[in-house]
């Protein structure tokens, strides 16, 4: 089997020194649950994919927008290269604090009522920081998990929060790339879909579901060891991979 080099593909040497930064973050943060999650620390990136503890992490939201729209449940899924941990995984419904458009209810399934009972975001955050503290987060489409999340911290706490990811979907634009060739169109080739349930299928992984936050996560989780096993080796580092 070949690997290919993502080095060679994509430039990864603009992802921050995520170490260093957790590091002054550690120092700076002023909320306590962030403190312990910054203090928690990063595998660093010379990390064999081997030694790396991930965890998979989907958002679903009210919309797309996170500058009017919010997070409306969470689903984690802790995982490594030899196995997913599906009794350590959690899901929450939280409040939005904002009213959910029809389609979205439609999209997701979560119901007015459900939303009205729900708890804050804050009254999870330790929970959720927690199942997140010393992994490498895994997502599917970081700006909907990182900026999302980022906002709605900065809505309640006044301050943000930043973390790696390892994204599926871009690690699949780095094996089909979006921009064809002009010998490529003229041919009538098409960029293939890198939607979650479409990655899945090129690696013959099954069908799920979409658009519940905890069967969303799994799917990731089962993509990317997909993905590893295609595509790299265990030896791989951890900064081949991380954004």
């Amino acid at each position: 089997m070949m690997y290919l080099r993502p080095s060679s593909l994509v430039d990864t040497a603009s992802a921050p020194d995520w170490p260093a930064l957790f590091e002054e973050r550690a120092r700076s943060a002023r909320d306590y649950r962030l403190q312990r999650f910054y203090r928690a620390g990063l595998p660093g990136p010379d990390t064999p994919l081997a030694d790396v503890p991930f965890v998979a992490l989907d958002f679903e939201t009210t919309g797309l927008d996170a500058r009017k729209d919010a997070i409306v449940s969470i689903g984690v899924v802790p995982f490594d290269l030899q196995r997913i941990y599906c009794r350590a995984s959690a899901h929450w419904i939280v409040n939005p604090h904002r009213p959910m458009a029809g389609n979205t209810v439609a999209i997701h399934g979560i119901t007015h009522s459900e939303i009205e009972e729900a708890p804050d975001l804050l009254q999870v955050l330790d929970e959720l920081l927690n199942a997140l503290a010393g992994r490498i987060v895994v997502v599917h489409y970081r700006r909907i998990e990182q900026i999302f999340f980022a906002a709605a911290l900065k809505a309640r706490l006044y301050e943000d929060i930043r973390f790696p990811v390892i994204d599926t979907m871009e690690l699949e634009t780095r094996f089909h790339p979006r921009q064809l060739s002009l010998w490529s169109r003229l041919r009538g080739r098409k960029p293939v879909s890198i939607r979650l349930a479409n990655s899945r299928e090129r690696y013959n992984l099954p069908h799920y579901s979409p658009h519940h936050a905890l069967t969303d996560a799994l799917a990731t989780a089962e993509l990317l060891l997909a993905q590893i096993a295609h595509h790299y080796t265990p030896e791989t580092p951890l900064s081949e991979l991380w954004l």
